[in-house]
């Protein structure tokens, strides 16, 4: 047991026009986030995704748990096995299983079935929420709120991978037990999403999106 549970705060107040500026610099650059479908092959080094990840790794979790697992896929043989059993499930998604009005929605995008991004992109992210842990004395022990932790996990990886001037896209087929049985996780990790990383290709085109207002998003009271 640490014998000084509790440590001092690592703060130090900024003043309020310092406060707006930085506030103010990062929304001028995460706005400029865009989820791209058309990446580059070229590699990026592991150094960068394990600085994103550790970054990750710091937000709050139900109890301290940390119930989150980040399976890097660099390796071109097992980006391959992800893609074929991803779109296996998406064809099932655009054949019948998804009610048209998803598909109906999805139609601007101008997304299928088919996935090359899965092995082009240099990287594959799978993010595992892990359900619960094993004691020491052999108990299962459930972790607390590991959807909304993994989340938020998930939330600062995108953020970081952006910062660092990496592309993104999040990939949930579903169903996505597949990734369990192809990256060897235990049954007790539920796949949350595939993060898909790299270096956007030249050309890359998105769409023509528009954010909703802040007063349609937020309220003051």
């Amino acid at each position: 047991m640490d014998e000084k549970p509790m440590v001092p705060l690592q703060y130090k107040r900024r003043d309020e026009t310092a406060m707006q500026a930085a506030a103010d610099a990062f929304y001028e650059s995460i706005r400029d986030r865009r989820t791209v479908r058309h990446f580059s092959a070229d590699p990026v080094p592991v150094a960068i995704i394990k600085a994103c990840i550790r970054a990750a790794a710091t937000v709050p979790s139900g109890a301290n748990w940390q119930p989150w697992h980040f399976v890097a896929v660099r390796d071109a043989e097992t980006k391959r096995k992800i893609r074929e059993a991803s779109e296996e499930e998406e064809r099932a998604l655009y054949a019948g299983r998804a009610p048209q009005a998803w598909l109906d929605g999805l139609k601007p995008f101008g997304t299928d079935a088919d996935k090359p991004y899965l092995e082009t992109a240099p990287w594959l992210i799978a993010v595992f929420a892990v359900n619960s842990y094993v004691q020491p004395d052999g108990e299962r022990q459930p972790t607390y709120y590991p959807k909304e932790s993994v989340g938020i996990a998930t939330g600062v990886l995108i953020a970081a991978f952006h910062q660092a001037g990496l592309a993104t896209l999040t990939h949930t087929p579903s169903p996505m037990s597949f990734l369990n049985d192809l990256l060897s996780r235990p049954k007790s990790e539920k796949p949350f999403l595939l993060l898909v990383v790299g270096y956007p290709k030249v050309g890359a085109q998105v769409p023509n999106l528009a954010r909703k207002p802040f007063a349609d998003i937020a309220t003051i009271v």
